[in-house]
């Protein structure tokens, strides 16, 4: 089985994994992937609007997948949501023109860093970027306005790679979840330990951290984890 068998499959599988079935053609395996330029061109077809007027793209689901971010992506001038997720993307690029852009979704895919997302750093947000498979929170800190960083499902295993996070000042939304740190620890550990180390922090996977005087670290469970890696995929 060649890498691309191998990847369509793997793509298969979070496909199901994520709640939706989609039949396995065996003889796209040698097909090309979709690129950037064609799923702007399928965009624009299916919602009848010049994707450089539009403030919200979503190019997710693509069959063939997308495999490379490129500089078709130059055309979103005026973007402020991009959805890449559900693709086969191993990294980040094509975005240096995309200076509107508030959120950019790219979970389930196969990217391992944060590099390319630089470009990013005086307007990015919210990313959205569970399910990959990202160990190094290097470059994370070139996001200097990111408020939201959904990451769950990941493989970052070390603390010292979280504390990474410390570096964003404005990240006042994070979900963790299912990355092998949250694993090693009871959830209860796990929220005191993230609250501990990231101060102003008001949102730790889906639920609300609450500060007093008296009680510096209060964290509020409501089982809303799933709902945003729910929202997540779209």
């Amino acid at each position: 089985m060649n890498v691309t068998s191998k990847k369509m499959l793997d793509f298969l599988e979070i496909f199901i994994d994520g709640g939706k079935i989609y039949y396995y053609d065996p003889f796209m395996a040698s097909a090309k992937p979709t690129t950037c330029k064609e799923a702007i061109r399928r965009w624009e077809e299916e919602n009848q609007q010049n994707a450089a007027t539009a403030t919200e793209v979503i190019l997710s689901f693509q069959w063939p997948p997308i495999e490379k971010m490129d500089n078709a992506l130059a055309a979103l001038v005026n973007c402020e949501k991009l959805s890449l997720s559900t693709n086969m993307i191993e990294k980040v690029a094509g975005v240096g023109s995309l200076k509107n852009l508030k959120i950019l979704s790219l979970g389930r895919n196969f990217i391992k860093g944060f590099a390319g997302l630089e470009p990013l750093g005086d307007t990015l947000e919210e990313l959205w970027i569970s399910y990959n498979c990202i160990e190094k929170m290097k470059g994370i800190q070139a996001m200097r306005n990111l408020r939201v960083l959904y990451m769950s499902n990941n493989l970052v295993r070390e603390w010292n790679e979280f504390v990474r996070l410390q570096e964003l000042a404005n990240l006042r939304d994070l979900v963790y979840v299912g990355n092998p740190l949250y694993e090693s620890l009871e959830v209860e550990q796990w929220r005191v330990e993230v609250a501990r180390r990231l101060p102003n922090l008001e949102k730790l996977d889906g639920d609300p951290i609450i500060r007093t005087e008296e009680n510096p670290i209060q964290l509020n469970k409501t089982d809303s984890s799933n709902d945003l890696l729910n929202q997540e995929a779209s």
